[in-house]
């Protein structure tokens, strides 16, 4: 394989912390912490022979070595974040050399996608992999690399990005100056792609990218151009997108939902949402159906949209719940996560999940009070939650960390880094995927 010429390929920056936007290279933000770390049970005491007073002295040879699994850790826990250690595997460059080429794409599809930008300086070959139809393909039909956390502010009117892999426990700086210079806002994310609405000092736009590959377009206007709650949905079995429009922020009812749909490039009208009192603007989109939470009457509304319709279930919410969070979990599955509680000292925070049968919320855990307490300095403190594959991230304002709850594995753990110090930056669960159009 031929050497790559200095010039086509992007070099780590001196300080290994900041991102170069002359060649536009994916960095490992080394200023950010790369470990999440997994939360600790109770204090556990110290059980050293030597801090003991009065012991007696037991010389190396003589002591008993005792092997107990890493205290603080539960058994799932330390099963989650352990790492395997394999000896070095000597490579025969021979060997490697003559591999053909769909192998060469089948193993190059199964590397992280943050590591690929690494791999572009080993040759020409390697550099020019992004704009190989062979190697996305292969990527198309791989398993995902893991969730990841995507969070986007401005700092002095220039867009910043960066994400937290969860597999490699790694925070990596993704240059966006290739966006245009509006003032946007971080809308959702879905099977790759990136929305943003924003203004570009005439009429609100709407926009959808790939980070990764640094392309985005902006979609045509809307039949009621104006400022809408706004989600995206990607079916990559079509590799296509859709994005709906609900209501208007400031609570404007009589706006009818728009569907774009980016196989006919075009937005369809459809039902106005009947009239009702919305508890949250937020939406979550869970088998082919968007659901919001609704005061008058209570319980949910919900559009769907292969119908095109709304209908609304009265699923009654839980006593005493201050706040709530619709998530969307998979294989249909979808919580509801709140506070619960008037006084600061008797609030807590639990999830519980809809029962379609009887429509009714089932509690099926609860934040511990100490990371409550940690999480939430101030009983009227502000937060925002939001899920994927059945992870629901917790963050709230002025912490500058995250906390993570896997409902499957019932596990909780923090995430910290200065990607969250921003008071004004917007965070969403992010997929990173080369292969994902968007057109």
């Amino acid at each position: 394989m031929e050497p790559a010429r200095a010039d086509e390929v992007g070099s780590s920056s001196p300080s290994g912390s900041g991102i170069s936007t002359e060649d536009g290279a994916i960095r490992v933000d080394d200023s950010c912490p790369k470990q999440v770390s997994p939360i600790r049970g109770g204090g556990s005491r110290n059980t050293s022979p030597l801090s003991r007073a009065g012991s007696r002295n037991t010389s190396p040879s003589r002591q008993k070595v005792v092997k107990t699994k890493p205290r603080g850790l539960d058994e799932e826990t330390a099963a989650t974040f352990s790492k395997i250690v394999h000896p070095d595997v000597q490579m025969e460059d021979n060997i490697w050399a003559m591999l053909p080429e769909d192998l060469l794409n089948e193993i190059l599809a199964r590397v992280p996608p943050f590591m690929i930008f690494r791999l572009r300086s080993v040759c020409r070959r390697w550099n020019s992999i992004l704009q190989d139809s062979s190697f996305l393909k292969f990527h198309s039909q791989v398993p995902s690399h893991g969730p990841c956390l995507l969070t986007f502010w401005k700092n002095s009117q220039n867009p910043q990005c960066s994400v937290f892999s969860l597999p490699l426990k790694t925070w990596y700086r993704i240059p966006f100056n290739f966006l245009p210079p509006w003032a946007f806002w971080l809308i959702g994310s879905s099977g790759g792609l990136v929305c943003f609405s924003g203004l570009d000092g005439l009429s609100f736009k709407t926009l959808v990218c790939n980070p990764l590959t640094q392309t985005w377009r902006t979609l045509p206007s809307m039949h009621y151009n104006q400022q809408r709650q706004l989600i995206m949905v990607v079916d990559r079995t079509d590799r296509s997108f859709k994005v709906i429009a609900t209501s208007d922020i400031y609570g404007d009812k009589s706006l009818p939902t728009e569907v774009y749909d980016s196989k006919l490039d075009i937005w369809s009208l459809h039902q106005i949402m009947p009239a009702v009192n919305l508890c949250s603007s937020k939406m979550a989109f869970c088998d082919s159906t968007l659901y919001l939470e609704t005061l008058s009457p209570l319980g949910l509304m919900l559009f769907r949209l292969d119908r095109g319709l709304w209908e609304h279930i009265p699923a009654k919410f839980p006593r005493s719940l201050l706040d709530g969070y619709l998530v969307a979990g998979t294989q249909k599955r979808l919580f509801l996560v709140g506070r619960i509680g008037l006084y600061s000292t008797l609030q807590s925070m639990r999830i519980w999940e809809l029962d379609h049968g009887k429509k009714t919320w089932l509690e099926i855990s609860r934040m511990p009070p100490k990371y409550f307490r940690a999480l939430f300095r101030l009983s009227a403190e502000r937060f925002e939650c939001f899920g994927q594959d059945n992870l629901i991230c917790f963050t709230s304002w002025n912490q500058g960390k995250g906390l993570i709850y896997d409902v499957d594995k019932k596990v909780w753990s923090w995430i910290a880094g200065c990607a969250l110090q921003s008071y004004n930056s917007q965070i969403c669960f992010y997929e990173p995927r080369f292969d994902a159009s968007i057109n």
